[in-house]
């Protein structure tokens, strides 16, 4: 019998949900599932959702009482509007869920650990495990130093916005859980810069970066797990079939749910151990250098941080108006 390629995805890699329409995690059933700044500013501003960010707002006022600044209640809000989020996604699947710190701390070691956690206690208020949140970073070398202290304290980190081997080798060495290299991101800067219009799968420059990252890790035992993100097309995921989880969009998952036909694993620890790859040591001097010299993951990476941190200007003014709009 013919069988979807998600319901066949799914028997070698973990599939997450990468959004934060809590409507399309219902749908899909994935076992974790990520948000960023930009997927909770998109579902702040949908109808349905409206009782979640008021009821965040209203909790704020009535944290810091009737007597204090608009500004100041917004501000708490904001911090909490995330985990408001995150709660609701946990009702609903049985795994993780990532929640991402404020892009604009990406540089700053010392905020960016008292973010995390302040997250975490937010869940753990709530009842919710740390073992169930991802604490998410972005792949800078202060996020990842950052992230080795929570790890050290028992709080599992998700960094992000990873586009190149010297992030990823650096995540492993620092003991953290699991990182997001973006592959649809990696592809569009070739296909600009090349003016290519399009790479077949194969050949998709993203996923030939998840490839090497994924190889790496099996060959040299981290245990670092591979999640493969930022997906453009069917074609992209299905070339990664084997990785360790998957995050993709409600629309591509569709996708896959309504396309029939064999699905090969393409990516194995048993290959990857036999693969000739010569091992990196990345201290702070390397990482930096191997930075520099990778145009692609300098400009994505800075580009990346910019957007998280517009979009969360964008989710503050929406915050503001509708608290002035509630106490009108």
């Amino acid at each position: 019998m013919a069988r979807n390629l998600l319901e066949q995805l799914r028997e070698m890699t973990v599939v997450v949900a990468d959004t934060g329409d809590i409507q399309a995690i219902e749908t899909f059933k994935p076992r974790d599932a990520t948000t960023n700044p930009s997927l909770i500013t998109a579902a702040a501003q949908m109808p349905q959702y409206q009782g979640i960010v008021d009821d965040t707002l209203k909790g704020a006022r009535a944290t810091l009482g009737a007597g204090a600044a608009a500004a100041d209640v917004v501000s708490l809000a904001f911090d909490r509007l995330a985990v408001s989020f995150g709660l609701k996604i946990l009702e609903i699947i049985e795994g993780r869920v990532s929640t991402e710190v404020d892009a604009r701390l990406s540089f700053d070691v010392d905020a960016t650990i008292a973010k995390g956690r302040d997250l975490i206690k937010q869940y753990e208020a709530a009842g919710i495990s740390k073992e169930r949140v991802l604490i998410k970073i972005a792949a800078t070398w202060e996020g990842i130093q950052a992230a080795a202290v929570l790890e050290k304290e028992g709080i599992h980190c998700n960094l992000t916005l990873l586009f190149g081997m010297h992030q990823a080798i650096a995540c492993a060495e620092n003991g953290i859980t699991l990182i997001s290299p973006f592959v649809g991101r990696i592809l569009d800067w070739y296909k600009k810069d090349t003016g290519r219009d399009s790479y077949a799968p194969a050949e998709d420059p993203g996923v030939l970066s998840v490839t090497e990252v994924y190889n790496y890790y099996k060959k040299f035992g981290y245990k670092t797990e591979v999640m493969g993100a930022s997906f453009r097309n069917i074609g992209e995921i299905t070339e990664l079939a084997g990785c360790d989880l998957l995050t993709i969009a409600p629309s591509l998952l569709a996708e896959l749910q309504s396309v029939e036909g064999d699905l090969p694993r393409k990516l194995d620890p048993a290959k990857a151990a036999g693969a000739a790859i010569e091992k990196i040591n990345v201290d702070k001097a390397t990482f930096e250098s191997m930075h520099e010299e990778n145009r692609m993951a300098k400009e994505k990476l800075a580009e990346g941080i910019d957007g998280f941190a517009k979009a969360l200007e964008t989710l503050e003014k929406l915050l503001s108006d509708r608290l002035a709009s509630l106490e009108a």
